[in-house]
């Protein structure tokens, strides 16, 4: 009898070992899987909340599709974070333009887009710069940018072509400046 008992003794504990084996190996497969998803997908790099989004194919295939010089930042520091990228083209019959938008967080941490659209003037710049004021001008690269300040954001802008761009955001005119100095 006593025989019996050792050999169904043993024979559960062996189970046991296995199961815990099991369990372990488990647990190591799945944090393979969240470790390889961790290295593939967005994340935040610089540890500050902030997701950042590649833009390049985004705005090639926008300038392709816009009716007017869609303007796309070049050289910009990596300081420079893109956070929202978009291009939505008109709806017929809805009066809507089409429109450009690519978000930024600045150096200093500050928020600053690019909004181009061929909408009329006014409409775009009551949606971008709410309650905005003339504010002087600011000379950029040869061209005189309009400067409007609001209770929220400020802005830069000028007409190009068919269209109207405004660099708005709670960043200073001297990044907005540095903004505008990289449109191609």
């Amino acid at each position: 009898m006593s025989h019996h008992v050792g050999v169904a003794g043993e024979s559960r504990g062996m189970r046991g070992r296995q199961t815990v084996r099991d369990m372990v190996l488990s647990m190591l497969a799945v944090g393979a899987v969240v470790w390889i998803g961790y290295l593939f997908l967005p994340h935040d790099a610089n540890g500050d909340g902030v997701h950042t989004k590649e833009y390049r194919v985004a705005a090639a295939s926008a300038k392709r599709a816009a009716p007017y010089a869609l303007l796309v930042p070049e050289g910009l520091s990596d300081k420079w974070r893109a956070t929202s990228v978009t291009y939505d083209p008109a709806t017929l019959g809805k009066g809507k333009g089409n429109a450009w938008h690519l978000g930024f967080v600045t150096p200093a941490g500050q928020y600053a887009a690019i909004e181009q659209s061929d909408v009329a003037r006014d409409i775009l710049l009551d949606a971008t710069v709410a309650g905005g004021k003339p504010d002087g001008t600011s000379e950029v690269a040869g061209q005189s940018w309009e400067r409007l300040q609001g209770p929220k954001a400020r802005a830069l802008t000028i007409q190009t072509g068919g269209a109207t761009t405004v660099l708005t955001g709670t960043a200073s005119y001297e990044e907005l400046a540095e903004l505008a100095q990289a449109l191609k």
